[in-house]
């Protein structure tokens, strides 16, 4: 791991997001809440959140943190239909949140396609990225057109 033990404490956020695409039949199941499985939103938000906070056991190197906020969105997209994720982490650390948004997301994405699988084994998941961080010594980064 980076030594950060010399590094200011400051208070950090990342904002990462991610989509899932899936077939009308799967799309329409998750936004009438019609889901065998259950309430595949519920589920995916508690799924983002845990998997932020355990950050640090999925990703080798990366520093375990307080985490002082995980916020999970998810908007239907009709067409093509998808769903749109979108993780807010916030710390006062060290080092930054940028990994715990990312995994959040990527956790939240994989649990529709779990939850999903069985109405569409075709799903994507897709264009996981970093669209915001601030805090630190680097500052601010804002990904051109999110």
């Amino acid at each position: 791991m980076v030594d950060v033990g010399s590094k200011e404490v400051t208070s950090r956020e990342a904002i990462a997001r991610g989509r899932v695409r899936l077939n009308d039949e799967a799309f329409r199941a998750v936004v009438e809440g019609s889901v065998e499985k259950g309430d595949v939103r519920v589920v995916a938000r508690i799924a983002g959140i845990q998997a932020a906070k355990r950050t640090a056991e999925w990703i080798p190197l990366a520093h375990p943190l307080p985490l002082d906020a995980v916020e999970l969105e998810f908007t239907a997209v009709d067409e093509p239909p998808a769903i749109d994720i979108e993780a807010r982490v916030r710390t006062t650390a060290r080092t930054g949140v940028e990994m715990e948004a990312l995994v959040a997301v990527s956790a939240a994405a994989l649990t529709v396609y779990d939850m999903c699988k069985s109405i569409d084994r075709g799903m994507v998941v897709e264009a996981v990225r970093l669209v915001r961080k601030s805090g630190g010594k680097s500052g601010l980064y804002e990904r051109p057109g999110g």
